[in-house]
C-alpha cells in the first residue's frame, strides 16, 4: 500500500496555536484570490486576505474563518500566521449579518474613518460567505 506524503498545517494567531495538525490538501484565500497546497507544493510566502481556510484529511473537510496575515509553505508545512482565525462552525450567521448592518451604518467623514469602516465591511462580507457554507 502507498502512503500519500503529509502536509503539517500550523494556523498561529497572537493569542493563540489555532490548529497543528496534519493535512491531504489546504486551500487558502489569498488578498488577490485563493491558493490549493498540496504535498510538494514548491516554498512560497503570500499575503492572506480575509475568507476561508480549508483543511482536508482522510475525507474530513474543517473550514476557518482567517483575517489577514501571512503564508508561508516550506517543505510539507503549511505555516498561517493571522490576525484571527475561528472555526466556520463558530460563525453565526445572524450575528454577522447583524453586526454588517452595524458596520455600514457608522458615520465616516474623514479618509481614515472611510478606510476603517470599508476594512470592517469588508471582514463582515467574508464572515457572512464563510458561515453561509457551513
Amino acid at each position: 500500500m502507498v502512503t500519500m506524503p503529509e502536509l503539517q498545517c500550523i494556523v498561529v494567531t497572537p493569542e493563540q496555536t489555532v490548529l497543528d495538525e496534519p493535512a491531504e490538501f489546504v486551500a487558502v484565500t489569498l488578498f488577490d484570490g485563493e491558493l490549493g497546497i498540496a504535498p510538494g507544493h514548491t516554498p512560497m510566502i503570500g499575503r492572506l486576505g480575509c475568507g476561508e481556510m480549508r483543511t482536508t484529511y482522510c475525507g474530513r473537510v474543517d473550514r476557518y474563518y482567517v483575517e489577514g496575515g501571512f503564508i508561508e509553505v516550506l517543505g510539507n508545512v503549511v505555516s498561517v500566521l493571522t490576525n484571527r482565525a475561528v472555526p466556520a462552525e463558530q460563525l453565526e450567521e445572524a450575528v454577522v449579518q447583524e453586526q454588517l448592518f452595524s458596520a455600514q451604518e457608522r458615520p465616516a467623514d474623514t479618509p481614515e474613518l472611510m478606510a476603517v469602516r470599508d476594512r470592517a465591511v469588508e471582514q463582515y462580507r467574508a464572515q457572512l460567505r464563510v458561515a453561509r457554507r457551513t
